[in-house]
């Protein structure tokens, strides 16, 4: 997992604990890195099972 990967993770995991999925703005300014290198870290994470969108509940599931 490289640290992107690792700190979208752990900003998913920690929001999602308080209910709250965040926007693509939060995790731009949380990360300082643009649109594009998001949401390539989250399709590794779901590509390796490490994480999933539950599409009913609407919100992340952690492996």
């Amino acid at each position: 997992m490289t640290d992107l990967e690792r700190k979208v993770y752990r900003i998913l995991y920690n929001m999602s604990r308080f209910r709250k999925n965040p926007s693509m703005e939060d995790l731009k300014r949380k990360t300082g890195k643009s649109e594009a290198f998001i949401r390539k870290a989250v399709k590794n994470l779901m590509s390796r099972e490490e994480l999933t969108w539950d599409k009913e509940k609407r919100e992340w599931k952690f492996k």
